[in-house]
């Protein structure tokens, strides 16, 4: 068996990879990039806008990437406006913007209050769910675990397979809903944290979306600061256009018409790998190792030092990344960073980590200007950079932070599979043959 399957992989290896040169000759756009890194434009939105460069086009019609500072923008409105308004109102803003990513509308007051409830109604799970949940084998994949339990609420739904817009309403709704409390409910079944079915919380109506998972993960109502500071996150991560691959990939399963539960599933399936939803994990890692190899934090040229040889690939992982700078759209600045940094720093100087914060800002300071000196590459802190220290800081274990990256953009991720069922197209692109020829003669099995 185990020289079949070195064949098999020799075999991937030879027949898989493809030539720079054929790429180039056909105008493959790989990744759905376009040559310069931007995307290929492959639909219509009117839920997210990431703005992070915009092309000038010359006289002889050659075009120019210029970089911008980074804007995003949910339904037309700025995301910094949002954070601003509801902060400034005292006011927890994710039940908000949710409500604004469906509709693509703002809610009067009595039509958030409306929906606000209905949210807090939907919260609690049937026991045959609860019962799926403790009863999987002990491991620490929760991103796993979400996909699984997700996948089986369609057995708790009278009509799972339709696609009527009353229908999808009501799925998303109810799976933005339970999403906080079946992230809390897999972290308590995991190993180590084992419960009986009578002793796993029941959500409380009475909280915000914050509030109420902040809650379950601990037992006792947060302090005001650190909701407000998660509902903050919530609202950050809650979309970000419909090109980002796990957007992207529930839309593209939706266009097969795939019920609800399958759509978001194959969103979290997307967010599990590390190129998406794994990146602040990614960061703590590399924030660790600096700390554990860089005497003294606050020296820039021993900071800087060590951010070469990461990239040089001589320490850390080795794979030459500095995680948490840079992003696919976003070049001189990333909008979720520049308010998450605000609000770091708070939380670390509540909590007595600012001589530990002060090294995350030298890192992202630092970090862009060796980034372009070495690879002549306009980069910046990317929201991933902080977010990790931000959870940490709440008293968040790490293997709930992708979990948590998909309770917010489950928002996103349902906005866009109903724009997707009503616009009503298959998604079909086509691949070019790496073979070099159209057809192969077959030989039979005794003459191989």
């Amino acid at each position: 068996m185990q020289n079949v399957l070195k064949i098999i992989q020799k075999l991937a290896l030879e027949h898989d990879k493809i030539s720079p040169d054929l790429v180039r000759e056909k105008n493959i756009k790989l990744g759905l990039r376009n040559e310069d890194g931007t995307g290929v434009f492959v639909g219509i939105t009117s839920k997210g806008q990431v703005i992070g460069y915009k092309k000038e086009i010359g006289g002889d019609g050659s075009s120019t990437k210029v970089d911008l500072e980074g804007e995003l923008y949910y339904c037309g409105y700025n995301v910094k406006d949002l954070v601003r308004y509801q902060q400034k109102e005292g006011r927890f803003g994710f039940e908000e913007t949710t409500y604004l990513l469906l509709t693509s509308e703002l809610p009067r007051k009595e039509h958030l209050d409306i929906f606000t409830g209905e949210l807090a109604q939907r919260r609690g799970l049937p026991d045959d769910a609860k019962k799926i949940i403790l009863g999987r084998p002990l491991h620490d994949d929760q991103m796993g675990s979400l996909h699984t339990i997700v996948s089986a609420m369609h057995l708790f739904d009278d009509n799972p397979n339709s696609t009527d817009i009353k229908d999808l309403s009501r799925q998303c709704i109810d799976l933005i809903a339970k999403f906080p409390t079946i992230v809390a409910y897999n972290y308590h079944a995991s190993a180590g944290h084992r419960k009986e079915l009578s002793e796993l919380l029941e959500p409380r109506d009475d909280y915000s979306h914050a509030e109420n998972f902040l809650y379950m993960l601990h037992g006792k109502k947060p302090d005001k600061m650190t909701a407000h500071l998660l509902d903050m996150m919530l609202v950050l991560h809650a979309e970000h256009g419909g090109g980002n691959n796990s957007t992207f990939t529930v839309r593209t399963v939706s266009s097969s018409g795939a019920n609800s539960y399958m759509a978001i599933c194959s969103g979290i399936a997307s967010l599990s790998g590390h190129l998406h939803g794994g990146a602040n994990e990614a960061v703590e890692g590399m924030m660790e190792n600096i700390k554990q190899h860089v005497k003294d934090w606050d020296d820039d040229d021993e900071v800087a030092g060590y951010l070469k040889k990461i990239l040089d690939k001589k320490v850390g992982d080795k794979s030459g990344k500095i995680y948490g700078i840079g992003h696919a759209v976003y070049t001189k600045s990333d909008p979720r960073a520049v308010i998450l940094e605000h609000k770091a720093a708070e939380i670390a100087k509540k909590n007595g980590m600012e001589k530990e914060f002060r090294l995350y800002r030298s890192v992202a300071r630092l970090a862009p200007e060796i980034v372009l000196d070495k690879k002549g590459k306009v980069a910046a802190a990317n929201v991933d950079f902080y977010s990790g220290f931000v959870y940490r800081s709440m008293g968040i274990p790490k293997e709930l932070f992708t979990p948590m990256f998909a309770m917010s953009r489950v928002a996103g991720w349902s906005a866009h599979r109903i724009e997707e069922i009503i616009q009503g197209r298959l998604m079909r692109p086509s691949y070019f043959s790496s073979l070099a020829g159209p057809r192969r003669d077959y030989k039979s099995l005794t003459s191989r």
